[in-house]
């Protein structure tokens, strides 16, 4: 039993280690940002974030507004 629980701590610890290897081992390492808006190749492809497209779709005029101000 304590040779399992000695092990596990063992291997939980390299996998930190390996995880954290950026933040831990280079000078001014950061963890990378996992959010949609942060990633270039998501921006090229012209894909955000569903927080960012929910408020843009809000602030969107829809049919009957713009009908409404041609009108004027």
């Amino acid at each position: 039993m304590l040779k399992t629980i000695l092990i596990t701590i063992v291997i939980i610890a390299i996998v930190v280690l390996l995880l954290g290897f950026r933040v831990f081992f280079v000078k001014g390492g950061k963890f990378p940002s996992m959010h949609i808006s942060s990633n270039e190749n998501m921006k090229r492809k012209g894909i955000s974030c569903a927080i960012s497209t929910d408020a843009r779709d809000r602030n969107r005029k829809n049919l009957e507004d713009i009908i409404s101000d041609n009108k004027n």
